[in-house]
């Protein structure tokens, strides 16, 4: 008997004993008490009479309304939605965690509440909010650890001078002003049990807060990054970070006291708290590091160790009176130094805290706010003073102290409209206000729309003052490129060892007899994907086997790196500004394609699209996907750039020996030249398949085929057949073929497209 039946014999065994023994003992335990009937909590709240439909309907209402079904259906909905607004900002050039503040406040009573108010009571009853509030605490507190660790206080010491000044003079004049502010507010706003000191020192810092996270993140996806204006920034951010949150922890700690006098008591166990942190935890932290800062992981009880140190520092603040996520921060900010150390330990906490907590909190900031209090012209006017007095303080002063500080009127004016982004951390602070009763609701919502459009507003005006600037100042029109003479080529990589193998392709498409190949490398990171602390590293890294694949090969390369909110189109933009004479990118293929749950994500990625939905009513394109391997990404590639485009699929690339080119219409004349430089640098042999007879009745066909045969008769076949078949392809290492052949033989589903070996696919 053979192994496999063995197996299913013994598997039937196994199951029949072992479930008649099941049964057998049913039904003795039954009899032990006999005539008990089970009385479950459901069947006392069923109407006598309801069919067995009723009694599982009526189940099935009951546990959806279970606190942890809500729970459930709460997160995804929050999940969705912004993730859903996020996409949308950044396609508006705005941070994507601007566009998860405004999913919070449309799941909130403002839209979904007012327009759907069946679907909010679904999703959010009477007493479910707490669950949500407890769960976006932890993810607070998460996030405000990867703050910590993510201030790099080093800049401080190369801006120490310009960075206090600016950033004192940014939390001084809008607290100022925040204070006068409250003043006229008082009244008419505050809660009527809250004196006026408590009311106005939290104006005052509602006021002074800038997001360094998101300020950051700005600074990275413009290019800023190393420049003066975004180390002067980042400096100024991360010392008003910390003085901001010292200056709120002593506020919370005078609200909660009472008065100033009894606040010094919690003062003062705050000192002692912050001492314990840097001279006892800190350097034991510090030596921990140093053990595992050159390992590439960090293993799960060191892990839980830093969980401890997180949660126990939050826990002092909690207890002292100074707000747990103070406790996050500095716990975050006292973290080893050791650069691998931090990265390892953010990109574990920054996923779940960014992509499932995060959200929660900006719904339950939604919640909060209720826009339709503002129901009064002079209450719009009241926001609106609010807005002004923000802008003017926070925006005003960091611009006037920059440049009492030697800065340009343009740097000057930058650095205001980047300290003005309040985003996250503006939340954080005013939730802290709300939950101790300082802030009234209609209060809450001026404030909470002030954040967004301080935030929203950065990126507008930092684009008009660039705009003004270079048509003022005539040093800053940006000269003509001088290009070097020679075949330049753009390579675009994700991956490092991609990036390598397409170096290898342009080596080997480069005529070395018709002067030098100047090729340029290039990598992107997406902004969301990046922590500020990562940046100098991945640059590195991503980049180290490329060059070494250069210097191998004895290639001049320059590098370009970014940080990009939409990589498609500033891939777009650097070919189109470069002069380059071809663009060799990676094919992207899908992860999922050709399994049946990748095409229907691909059939309903394209079902959602506008311009893919017009183009096959009017049977331009097809919703169905083809198996052509090509990401839609690779596709605005070809779409936008203007010089060549080379599209590489990379099965075992190592070199272009063997080459197929199939020519299928008039259009592929073009891949002879690609041919020859084939044949020329690593004396390739080609195989040309001319399916539709072109090299025997058509003359421009006949001259290149001659041509090519006058350069190496021994290494050109030309085959006339109409055919292609895998043995064809089994023969040769390399293909080389035309985008717009490829993509008719992808839309008529050619079986041989899954058996094609390394593949160039040129759109001229």
């Amino acid at each position: 008997m053979s192994q496999a039946k063995r197996s299913v014999l013994f598997y039937l065994v196994t199951i029949a004993v072992f479930g008649a023994a099941i049964y057998g003992i049913m039904v003795k335990g039954e009899a032990l008490r006999p005539g008990v009937v089970d009385l479950l909590p459901v069947a006392e709240t069923q109407t006598p009479g309801a069919t067995a439909v009723d009694a599982f309907l009526h189940t099935l209402d009951s546990n959806m309304h279970h606190p942890l079904a809500v729970l459930i259906i709460q997160v995804l909905a929050i999940i969705a939605a912004a993730r859903s607004f996020a996409y949308l900002f950044n396609k508006l050039g705005q941070p994507s965690v601007l566009g998860e503040i405004v999913a919070g406040i449309v799941l909130g009573p403002s839209v979904v509440g007012y327009w759907f108010p069946d679907v909010f009571h679904f999703l959010f009853p009477e007493g479910s909010l707490v669950n949500l509030q407890f769960m976006s605490q932890i993810g607070l507190m998460l996030f405000m650890f990867v703050v910590g660790m993510e201030l790099d206080l080093k800049v401080l010491s190369k801006r120490a001078q310009d960075a206090v000044v600016i950033s004192h003079a940014s939390i001084v004049i809008p607290y100022a002003l925040g204070v006068g502010l409250a003043y006229f507010l008082y009244l008419d706003f505050a809660p009527p049990t809250i004196s006026f000191s408590s009311f106005a020192l939290f104006m005052g810092i509602a006021m002074s807060i800038t997001a360094f996270p998101v300020l950051a993140r700005i600074i990275q996806e413009r290019g800023l990054s190393g420049t003066r204006i975004g180390t002067v920034a980042i400096a100024c951010a991360a010392a008003d970070d910390v003085t901001a949150w010292c200056i709120l922890a002593a506020v919370i700690a005078i609200v909660k006291a009472g008065s100033a006098a009894s606040a010094l008591f919690t003062i003062g166990a705050s000192l002692a708290y912050v001492l314990l942190m840097i001279r006892v935890v800190r350097p034991f932290l510090v030596r921990l590091g140093d053990i595992h800062k050159d390992r590439e992981t960090i293993s799960r009880p060191i892990v839980a160790l830093l969980f401890l140190v997180l949660f126990g520092s939050a826990y002092l603040t909690e207890m002292i009176g100074i707000h747990a996520l103070f406790g996050a921060f500095l716990a975050g900010a006292i973290m080893p130094p050791a650069l691998n150390f931090r990265k390892v330990l953010i990109n574990k906490m920054e996923d779940i805290s960014l992509v499932l907590l995060l959200p929660l909190f900006f719904v339950f900031t939604g919640l909060r706010t209720r826009i339709g209090l503002l129901d009064s012209v002079d209450l719009w006017l009241v926001c609106g003073a609010v807005v002004g007095v923000a802008v003017l303080g926070k925006f005003g002063g960091s611009a006037l102290a920059a440049r009492f500080t030697g800065n340009s009127w343009k740097d000057s004016l930058s650095i205001g409209a980047l300290m003005n982004t309040r985003g996250l951390m503006e939340l954080i602070v005013l939730n802290i206000g709300y939950d101790l009763g300082v802030l009234s609701p209609k209060i809450f919502v001026m404030m909470v729309l002030m954040a967004l459009l301080t935030t929203f507003m950065t990126g507008p005006a930092l684009d008009l003052i660039a705009r003004v600037f270079r048509s003022e100042e005539g040093t800053e029109v940006d000269e003509p490129r001088v290009l070097t003479p020679g075949w330049r080529v753009l390579v675009s990589f994700g991956q490092p060892q991609s990036g390598s193998k397409l170096l290898r392709l342009a080596g080997q498409l480069a005529r070395r007899d018709q002067g030098v190949l100047n090729v340029t490398a290039l990598h992107l990171s997406t902004s969301e994907d990046l922590n500020p602390i990562e940046r100098a590293d991945v640059e590195r890294e991503s980049f180290e086997p490329v060059k070494e694949e250069a210097k191998r090969l004895g290639l001049p390369l320059e590098t370009v790196y970014k940080v990009s909110s939409d990589i498609s189109r500033d891939i777009v933009q650097v070919a189109n500004s470069g002069g380059y004479d071809l663009m060799l990118v990676g094919s992207g293929k899908p992860l999922l394609r050709g399994t049946l749950l990748g095409d229907l994500l691909g059939f309903t990625s394209r079902a959602l699209d506008p311009s893919k939905l017009i183009g096959s009513l009017t049977g331009q394109t097809s919703l169905l996907p083809a198996d052509d391997q090509l990401d839609e990404r690779v596709r605005q590639f070809i779409e936008g750039s203007q010089c060549s485009v080379g599209i590489f699929l990379d099965k075992g690339f190592t070199t272009a020996k063997e080459i197929l080119l199939p020519i299928f219409a008039p259009g592929d004349l073009f891949l002879f030249n690609y041919a020859e430089r084939f044949m020329r640098n690593v004396e390739a042999k080609v195989t040309v398949l001319d399916v539709a007879g072109l090299t025997a009745r058509e003359p421009s066909f006949q001259a290149e085929a001659a041509r090519l045969s006058n350069l190496a008769p021994d290494r050109l076949v030309i085959l006339d057949r109409r055919v292609m078949d895998k043995t064809l392809l089994d023969r040769h290492a390399f293909l080389l073929i035309g985008y717009a052949s490829w993509t008719r033989l992808a839309e008529s589903r050619s079986v041989w497209l899954a058996n094609v070996p390394s593949t160039l696919i040129v759109k001229p």
